[in-house]
Parts: C-alpha cells; sequence; structure tokens
C-alpha cells in the first residue's frame, strides 16, 4: 500500500482523532465502517481509488424561525448527520456522482446554464454550484470529479439535506480545484446561489451556513452579502439535555405554496413601506400604521409580521443566554419561539386543514411526555416535517419509547451537535 494513498491515512491515529471529533467516540466504529463502506463503492464504480474524503453535515434551526429570508437573526447548529463522499478529480470535464441507491448522476462541466427540466434535483444543485464557482473564477474548464456518497441526513426530515449536499459539492470544488479558496460563509452563498437559481427553490442562507460552518452558530443577514456570524459553545449533555428531531409523519413536498405564502404577506405588509424586507423597517413604523397595513394585506400579514420582529429579538436573546452559561432562559426562549411560529406565524397547520394536523399533535404529544421540562417547537419550515424537543436526560428512553409508539419506529431523531462544518476528512 502506497504510503500517502487514502487507504494509509485512513489508518493513522491522526485520521482516528478526526473522526472521533465529527462522530463522539460512541460514533466511531460506525464512522470508520461508512469511510471504508465508500471507499469500497468508489473503486467498484470508477474502477479506480479515491484521493479523498470529505463529509458535510446536516442542520439544526435552533432559533429565528423564518427570519433569515427577512434578513433577521438566526441560531443554528451542524448535527453529527451528514453525506460522506468518497472523491477524486478527473479530466473528463464531467462531474460524476453515484449515491447510494441512486443512478449516476452526471454533470456536463461545459453546460453552465440552469435547465428546467432538472428543477427540484440533485443535478441541478451540482451544476449550480459549479456554475457559481466558474464565474467566481474557479479553474473548471478542464477539470472533473467522481464521487461516491452514503448519507445519514433523512431526506424531508428537516435537517437540510440539500443544504448538506450543495456544501459538500462546493467543499470538494473549492478543495481540489480551487486552492481552498472560499471561505465557509462564502460556499453557503454558493449554495444558496444553486438551490435558489437552478434548484428553484428560494430558501434563505441559513441551511447552508449552518452546514458550512459548523458548531452552533448566530448568524446575522442584516447584510446577506457579508453575513456575520458568531461561533457559540452548547454542550448539551453537561446542561442534561439530549437534542431530538421528530418526524411528524407530514412530508412538505407539496407545500411550496404554504412557505410561499410567508414570504408573499410579509412582502404585501413591507410594500406599504416602500421595503423589501421587514429588516429595513423599525417596527414602530409598522405599529404606529397597523389600521392601514391590516386593509392592505390582511391580518394573517400583520401577525406573521409580528413573529419575525419578536423572533429577531429572541434570537439574539437565546445566543445571549448561551454566552452566558444560562440553559434555563434559552429553554424559556425556545418555548416562547414555537408558541409564536403556532399562533402568529402559522406554519404548524397547512392552511384549512382540519383532519390532519400531524405537526400540531406531535408537539402536543411531546409537551404532555414533558410535563413542563425541556421544551419543544416547529422545526424549521413547518406545515409539515418535523419539530424540535430539548429533553432531559433521565426522560430521553420514556420520551423516545412514547413518542416513537405514535408516530412510528424511527421517528424520533436525538442527534448531537458537530463542531465542525463542510470539510476533508484525509
Amino acid at each position: 500500500m502506497e504510503q500517502n494513498s487514502l487507504q494509509a491515512r485512513m489508518l493513522t491515529p491522526a485520521f482516528e482523532n478526526t473522526l472521533t471529533r465529527l462522530y463522539g467516540p460512541e460514533g466511531l466504529a460506525d464512522a470508520k465502517n461508512r469511510c471504508a463502506a465508500v471507499t469500497a463503492a468508489f473503486e467498484k464504480t470508477f474502477e479506480s481509488r479515491p484521493e479523498a474524503l470529505f463529509s458535510a453535515p446536516g442542520r439544526t434551526e435552533l432559533g429565528g424561525n423564518h427570519t433569515d429570508h427577512q434578513h433577521g437573526r438566526v441560531l443554528a447548529a451542524a448535527v453529527d448527520l451528514d453525506i460522506l463522499a468518497a472523491a477524486a478529480p478527473n479530466q473528463s470535464g464531467m462531474i460524476r456522482f453515484q449515491s447510494q441507491g441512486y443512478p449516476l448522476m452526471v454533470v456536463d462541466l461545459r453546460e453552465l446554464s440552469p435547465k428546467k427540466e432538472e428543477e427540484n434535483t440533485s443535478a441541478a444543485l451540482i451544476r449550480g454550484v459549479a456554475a457559481r464557482m466558474s464565474a467566481l473564477g474557479c479553474p473548471l474548464q478542464n477539470a472533473g470529479l467522481d464521487a461516491c456518497l452514503v448519507s445519514t441526513v433523512p431526506g424531508g426530515s428537516g435537517l437540510s439535506s440539500s443544504a448538506a449536499f450543495e456544501v459538500l459539492v462546493g467543499t470538494m470544488l473549492n478543495e481540489f480545484f480551487w486552492n481552498g479558496a472560499r471561505t465557509p460563509v462564502e460556499l453557503a452563498q454558493i449554495g444558496q446561489y444553486a438551490e435558489n437559481v437552478f434548484f428553484g427553490k428560494p430558501c434563505g442562507l441559513m441551511d447552508q451556513t449552518a452546514s458550512s460552518v459548523g458548531g452552533v452558530v448566530a448568524i446575522d443577514f442584516a447584510d446577506t452579502a457579508h453575513p456575520v456570524v458568531e461561533q457559540l459553545s452548547l454542550d448539551l449533555h453537561a446542561n442534561g439535555h439530549a437534542l431530538c428531531i421528530l418526524d411528524s409523519g407530514a412530508g412538505h413536498a407539496d407545500l411550496t405554496a404554504e412557505y410561499a405564502s410567508i414570504t408573499d404577506e410579509l412582502g404585501a405588509v413591507c410594500r406599504q413601506f416602500g421595503r423589501e424586507v421587514l429588516r429595513q423597517m423599525p417596527e414602530e413604523e409598522f405599529l404606529a400604521a397597523l389600521p392601514r397595513v391590516r386593509a392592505a394585506a390582511g391580518d394573517r400579514a400583520v401577525l406573521r409580521a409580528f413573529h419575525v420582529y419578536a423572533e429577531n429579538r429572541r434570537a439574539r436573546q437565546e445566543a445571549q443566554a448561551l454566552r452566558q452559561g444560562d440553559f434555563a432562559a434559552f429553554l424559556e426562549l425556545v418555548r416562547a419561539s414555537g408558541r409564536s411560529s403556532a399562533l402568529y406565524l402559522q406554519n404548524v397547520v397547512p392552511t384549512g386543514k382540519t383532519a390532519n394536523q400531524e405537526l400540531m399533535v406531535t408537539i402536543a404529544l411531546c409537551e404532555r411526555i414533558l410535563g413542563g421540562r425541556g421544551a419543544v417547537r416547529v422545526h424549521g419550515g413547518g406545515f409539515g416535517g418535523t419539530a424540535q424537543a430539548f429533553v432531559p436526560l433521565d426522560l430521553l428512553e420514556e420520551f423516545k419509547t412514547r413518542t416513537e409508539a405514535v408516530l412510528g419506529t424511527g421517528s424520533c431523531h436525538v442527534v448531537s451537535v458537530r463542531p465542525v462544518g463542510g470539510t476533508r476528512l484525509a
């Protein structure tokens, strides 16, 4: 075995230390097995050896529900579920991705314009990331990339597998062809561009930033071209809690109109003042014009604006609570965020639904089991998808058992905060 080969580097103590940092001591054995499996898959698929391993994590939103697209504040964290890839450059002019369980995907680097038929596909994200990096100066003209991927980020889980995928693609291209020239925040912006322009989803920048930067991050999007990102410390275990993401059983693939209604209605509020987003408008100005705004934009739009203004304050206060080590204050703010999302933002139950309210039932069930301890709130976009719960460690086993008895086996994901974002492992 060559001394400098990937296989040789995977046997070193340094590589084991890297895996331990990302997945924890309890996840080390599984991480080693995944690395070996994805390396073997690469060799079988491409009949050559990979040059490196890469990883990009899923993310969880801790605070700031639907504030990022209003240039607001958020609190987010990378988690220990990720997309892992074995990769090597080639000179074919093609990016070839083999994701476990899916057909081989091929993207021609000579064709870097959006394709209508690729919208809402992974190929669109690959093409979009490559197009943006090429436009910024990354020399991809004679490049190419082969990669095999495995993922522990459940699709549709609210942990943002799409952002992890974008960050993974950007990290690989940045390392192989650009000497690591772009920062994690810049790679996040590249991923957002791919999702907005090529994939066709008008997302904010929170998901990509959390996945790319890693750890717990407080982000201020007042200037979206230069967001202010601060990494914070949060040891959930030391605070006696675990973080759970609960699958409500309601997907969100058909809820694009519901998500769009939030930005559309907030836009209607802003247009009354000649502004584009709420962050550009003082809350006092909004409050002083409430009668006119209600008549023009409607009451739900007004309530959603109330949520965003208050949620920006909460996100700032949550970050401050973590800086001060006041976990009890942080949990109370999480509870307040959940109440605001349900009452004012109204992103828990899809419009007009009565018989099926899976996410609200999930939240009610969690609150009943927690009995006033911990915290639970809607997670991410809402309407379907997931809830997030901070669960006392002494209650964790019972919580998982009781929620899965209602929601189904495997519906309660216990996750840990990962200190590292998109990265080259070896």
